[in-house]
């Protein structure tokens, strides 16, 4: 039987695609950690914690989708990146993983965006688009945890790149 969260997940702020984080992970587990099963728990904390490049035998549901997803749209890039470099791309991409006509398109369009900032930034708001897509249906329950944290992690990647010091940064690069 699933569980549901009604009170934890109506309590939690909104998240936006280019917003600051309301938030750390840590902060968003603490926080689930009061309300949220110990199994279910550790269902969000692995979706967050576990690298998606490869799809796991317990995956099920969006983080099964997620992860297909993920995988679909970094084979894309490889397959674009090993053209490029006049490599066989079939070394670096994942099998048997089905690739969407708007995954191949998304992927161009960073692959030939000549800021390297926007084409990530575009690859992580395909990346929210997915996750809102497959949030459809899932309102208080695990699945809603789950996609909350991958969005937030979204949200901080970015919170961290356009708050680094970007002198300092390219001072290091350069020597």
């Amino acid at each position: 039987m699933p569980s549901y969260y009604t009170y934890l997940i109506s309590s939690l702020p909104m998240l936006s695609f280019g917003a600051k984080p309301p938030f750390s992970l840590e902060g968003f587990l603490e926080v689930c950690s009061r309300s949220v099963k110990h199994t279910e728990l550790e269902k969000v904390r692995e979706a967050i914690n576990i690298l998606d490049y490869k799809v796991l035998p317990q995956d099920s549901g969006v983080l099964k989708k997620w992860r297909i997803f993920n995988l679909s749209l970094r084979s894309e890039l490889a397959h674009a990146r090993a053209g490029r470099k006049k490599i066989d791309p079939l070394r670096y991409i994942t099998k048997d993983i089905y690739v969407s006509s708007s995954i191949s398109h998304a992927a161009m369009a960073a692959y030939r965006n000549h800021n390297i900032l926007e084409a990530e930034k575009s690859l992580d708001f395909t990346r929210w688009l997915f996750l809102e897509e497959i949030s459809l249906g899932h309102y208080f329950d695990t699945d809603f945890l789950i996609i909350y944290a991958l969005k937030l992690k979204i949200l901080i990647r970015w919170d961290k790149i356009n708050n680094a010091d970007k002198e300092s940064l390219l001072r290091e690069a350069v020597s």
